[in-house]
């Protein structure tokens, strides 16, 4: 078995389809199925259960999977050092996240790598949904909790704030709640409580919601929602400077912390993906602290 079998071996994992393998490999699909049953043949095992779906992972071929990635983290660090990459960063790396940080976040952040390493490529994955990186949806994921397997690992990135909010003209039509109480005689906006993905996300059950009048799986939607003049939504905190039309309601009754995670495959990573994971931790910290503060800051 040597590196270009392994290499066929682990595009084919990560694409789960002859079709999909076929661009990082530059392989047709015919060839690709001859590699693969070369490499099954010679492992004396197959590695995949084949489908008209795709190409899914036996379990030979998760235990192979992990050496794999360890030979492929490996080789790429021996390039970096015979090359010198280590400086300068290129190549393509996808990285999953719920669309609040997506949307709010991760432009400015990537934006700032992408002017010092102008050679990298970054795909960012909003879904709302968990990033699926044992399928190979993303190089990595930003989540709002931590992975419960022993394929990923995971770092905690920082915690975020959110508040209750409304828009100004809203409250003057409908009035200020001056408790939790008044919450539920007025109308609210949030999650379509049976699509809730994560129950970090579940908000509203904390305080007593019931029913949610005006409800999307985007958070981004929510919040254009509340800027509308919908009703009451938990925001951001670091997306308030995006909406002036919003003002914090029941401040001292509702602060809720969160934690964003930063999750990776387990075991041994090439150097490029150990510098850009450092980039973007220490890039989103930055960014939620700038705009956390912009958010507190009294009107002017």
């Amino acid at each position: 078995m040597n590196w270009d079998d392994l290499r066929v071996f682990l595009a084919t994992a990560r694409a789960e389809s002859l079709t999909a393998a076929r661009g990082s490999l530059r392989m047709d699909p015919a060839t690709i199925a001859r590699r693969v049953a070369r490499l099954e043949q010679s492992a004396g095992t197959a590695l995949f259960l084949k489908s008209p779906q795709g190409y899914r992972l036996t379990e030979a071929g998760l235990r192979l999977l992990s050496h794999a990635e360890e030979a492929e983290a490996a080789l790429s660090r021996g390039i970096g050092a015979l090359t010198g990459s280590a400086e300068q960063l290129s190549g393509t790396i996808r990285i999953g996240a719920p669309d609040g940080c997506a949307t709010y976040l991760l432009p400015q952040v990537c934006a700032r790598i992408a002017d010092h390493h102008p050679d990298l490529d970054l795909q960012v994955l909003a879904l709302p949904r968990i990033v699926n990186l044992s399928r190979r949806e993303a190089d990595l994921a930003i989540t709002v909790s931590r992975p419960k397997t022993d394929r990923l690992e995971a770092e905690r990135l920082c915690d975020y704030k959110l508040s209750l909010a409304a828009s100004r003209g809203w409250l003057a039509e409908n009035g200020t709640p001056a408790s939790l109480g008044d919450i539920k005689g007025m109308r609210v906006i949030g999650y379509i409580p049976d699509m809730i993905f994560d129950a970090e996300l579940d908000y509203l059950s904390s305080l007593g919601v019931g029913r949610v009048a005006l409800a999307s799986t985007s958070v981004s939607v929510q919040l254009q929602m509340a800027r509308a003049g919908g009703g009451l939504a938990v925001v951001h905190d670091f997306a308030l400077p995006t909406a002036p039309e919003l003002v914090r309601v029941l401040p001292d009754d509702v602060s809720l912390i969160r934690t964003f995670w930063l999750t990776t495959h387990a075991g041994p990573k090439d150097a490029r993906l150990d510098r850009i994971t450092a980039l973007l931790r220490d890039g989103i910290r930055d960014e939620i602290a700038r705009l956390e503060a912009e958010a507190a800051r009294p009107p002017a």
